[in-house]
Formats: C-alpha cells, structure tokens, sequence
C-alpha cells in the first residue's frame, strides 16, 4: 500500500497522516473551501477542493471523493470517524471502485449500524442487551404500551443513527409523548431512517467500551476498556482508561463479552463495543461502533500500540500485530479531554478565529491531538472540537495532577472553550474518587450552580 486518501478532516486527518508518514505512505487531503488552510491540508501529500463549507455539499460526496482517490492512484481510503466512516453505501462503493476500505466490511457496517438488528444479533450471540423492544415502534400508542411494559425512565432511540441527536431521555409517559415524534423527525433528518425503539434507562451507569481488533484469518483480541461516562448531551468529554472503581473479574468479563460480539460478526479491523455497566456490576451491551474513536489515544497510551498502524496492517491483509492475548498489557493510566470551542455554561459552539493558543510547556507525559493552530478559524459547519488533550502516566492520581497543571498553564484566546470546566471538574470529588457515572458531569453543574447562588 502506497497511497492512502484520508476521508475526513481536523485531528484525525491530522492523526492518519502521522502513522502514514512512519510507513513510508503517501497522503492524498480531501477538503471542503472553509478548511482550505488547514493543518492536515498542508500536512498531506497532496490535497483536493471537495466544495463548499456544509458537509452535505463536501465531506459526504462520496462518489467524488472516490474520483479523486481513483483519478491520484490512491490505494486505499482511511475513512477516519463520524462523516462517512460507518456508511455501509460509502463502504461498498470503496470495494466495488477496486479500492481498500480502511474498515470492516459493509455488510458488517450496516448490520451494526442498525441498533435493532445489533441487538438481535447479539442476544442471539448471548452478549447481554440492556432490557427494551426487540423492533421499531412505529406509533406513540406502540410506544406507550412497550414502556409501561419496560418501565420508566426509558429511553427513546433512533435505529439507525447515535449520539445525543439520536436519543432523549424520558422520565414518564408525558414526557415520551412529547419527544417521540420529534426524535422520529430527527432520526429521519439526520440517519435517513424514522424507525426508533425504547431502551431501558439504567440509573447511575457507568459508560464503558471495548476496544477490538479482528483480521482477516479470523484472529480477535481486545485492547482493554475505557471509561467514557463523562458527558455531556450523551456526548462524551471525558475518557480514561484502565476504568476506575472497576474489579478486574469485571473487567474479565467485559472483554470477554465484546470478543464473543466480535466475533459473531466476523469482525475485522479497529471496533468499540459499548456497554452500560450497572451499580451491581452487571453489565449490557449498547452497541458497536465499526470506526477508530475518537478515544482511541486512550488505548494508544496504554498499550504502546499505534491503532491506525494496525489498521493498515489488517487492510493490507496481514494478521495483527499482535495475536497473542496474554502479550498485551496495559502500562499506567491515561485520560483525553475533549477541548472544546464551547461555551462551558451552555455548552453551545462558540466559533470564530483562534488569536491565541499555546499549549504551555512541553512535557512528554502530554500528548495533544490538534486540528488547528493560531490563527485558525473555528467554522460554524463542523463539530467545534479544537483538540485532544491525552495525559499519561504512572497512575490515575498523577494524570489527574498532570491534567490540572496543564488547563492552568494552558492559553486560548478569540473562542470560547471548556478548559475552565476541565480546571475545575478534576477537583470534583466525585470524579477523583473514580466512583462516578454517567450523570455526574451534569450533577456536578447543578451542584456548582446552587452554590453560586447561596
């Protein structure tokens, strides 16, 4: 493999072309005119104009981006994450164009990428599911009957699409009635599919992934967890890996559970298998994603391993890296942090140029995943996220140390951004002690809000 077009933009372009560069792979850009000036532009080979500012009308043309990959002689598209990368059609016509699809196979993308069908396959594999209906539920009445059933809080999903624009939660029947058709709306807006189901709400859960890696003679092994239950609007803010608060036989079974989903579907390539993890340690699987994440760093930090690198191993048809299980460990502890143009009370895009960014000084415990640099622009048509910041060391209670010592040194100015939030939340008892869940960033504001006003 000689060429590889990257079809994404920011950090993970960014990240993709670092591995490319260490293998002696040329980088074909793909970029929409906002992005024009770019680091990852600059950073690759060679670059191409896809069209205007929105996504529709530029990082999701995939017929001219396979054009361009097809006209520059590219071997291969490393979709990256979010965009294209769980787009089965997308996939498909990689394959069918001659070209390697840097990803499992479409089949295994669509089938993954449909929550309902997910979960069917694996409960059939005897991969526990969070309690919920097994099909779409077409009408408010259908709804309303399978969540007297289920039991409230529930939540409200649509199939074929995640995050938080693909979910509400709802405390009672009031509250479903008022959000099932608007998230039906959405689902069909956003994931070209209406159809939406009822899972149960698990209170006080942890968020906890697996990270998995199959190829194509069959071999799958796990890189560990992490915790992602720092979040924010179903969105995630805070990883870390190993999981605080967590035994290892638990930890055990976890891998043992995203392994057995694995290999139900034949994977192959990078997947995270996400589970909600219970107060009494039992645990249900919520779905897989079939992408590098966001997170993966985390993993990267732990394990010594690049995860991009293996993705290209496993496309170019070579078994991974490692195949042994029991040779891969985890070495200290790691967190990212998202970095954000937001602004921290509302959380809402605060885009603009970037005057000032200066990332304090060097320090090898730090790594920092960047899309931008000074003098950049935060556009208001892509997700406002400006950097990774991943901390590694010895054990959890230095990162946290590290973390706060790198938010307070740390300079931006021009956008709005969470770093205050960081700054203060690593103080937060609750997320030092590791017992946290998935409610404790929003608990914690509430809290935060409260003393303000007494």
């Amino acid at each position: 493999m000689k060429k590889i077009l990257i079809a994404n933009r920011g950090e993970i372009a960014s990240r993709i072309i670092e591995t490319c560069r260490k293998l002696s792979i040329q980088t074909v850009a793909v970029h929409s005119e906002a992005d024009a000036h770019m680091p990852f532009v600059k950073l690759a080979d060679e670059s191409f104009s896809i069209g205007p500012g929105p996504v529709q009308q530029s990082y999701l043309q995939a017929d001219t981006i396979i054009e361009i990959a097809l006209k520059t002689n590219a071997d291969a598209i490393h979709p990256g994450y979010g965009l294209l990368s769980e787009n089965a059609d997308f996939a498909r016509k990689v394959e069918e164009a001659g070209l390697v699809f840097i990803g499992p196979d479409a089949e295994t993308i669509r089938l993954m990428g449909d929550k309902i069908a997910s979960r069917t396959k694996m409960k059939q594999a005897g991969v526990p599911v969070v309690p919920g209906t097994d099909e779409g539920v077409a009408t408010l009445e259908d709804a309303i009957i399978a969540a007297q059933h289920i039991g409230y809080p529930i939540m409200l999903k649509a199939s074929a699409g995640g995050g938080g624009i693909g979910m509400v939660r709802c405390e009672n029947e009031q509250a479903l009635s008022q959000h099932f058709q608007s998230i039906k709306t959405r689902a069909k807006a956003y994931f070209g599919n209406e159809v939406v189901f009822l899972e149960k709400f698990i209170e006080n859960a942890r968020h906890i992934e697996v990270q998995v890696f199959g190829d194509n003679k069959g071999n799958i092994v796990h890189l560990f967890e992490r915790n992602c239950s720092v979040q924010r609007r179903n969105q995630k803010v805070i990883e870390e890996s190993p999981s605080p608060n967590l035994t290892d036989e638990v930890r055990g079974r976890l891998a043992e559970a995203a392994v057995l989903a694995a290999k139900a579907v034949d994977y192959r390539n990078a997947g995270t298998v996400e589970f909600i993890v219970a107060e009494d340690d039992i645990f249900y699987f919520l779905e897989m994603n079939t992408r590098l994440q966001v997170e993966h760093p985390v993993t990267e930090l732990v394990t010594g391993y690049d995860l991009v690198e293996w993705q290209i191993e496993v496309a170019k048809g070579h078994d991974l890296p490692c195949t042994n299980q029991k040779d891969i460990q985890i070495s200290g502890h790691a967190m990212e942090f998202r970095l954000y143009a937001e602004d921290p009370k509302t959380f809402m895009p605060s885009p603009g140029k970037i005057e000032k960014l200066d990332w304090g000084p060097s320090n090898d415990q730090i790594r920092i995943d960047s899309g931008y640099v000074e003098g950049g622009t935060i556009t208001p048509f892509y997700d406002p996220l400006i950097a990774k910041v991943i901390v590694h060391a010895a054990t959890r209670e230095e990162v946290i140390e590290k973390a706060i010592e790198f938010f307070e040194t740390f300079t931006l100015e021009g956008v709005k951004s969470n770093s205050a939030l960081f700054k203060q939340f690593l103080h937060a008892e609750a997320f030092t002690k590791g017992t946290y869940h998935t409610n404790v960033l929003n608990e914690w504001l509430r809290s935060q809000k409260e003393e303000s006003k007494s």
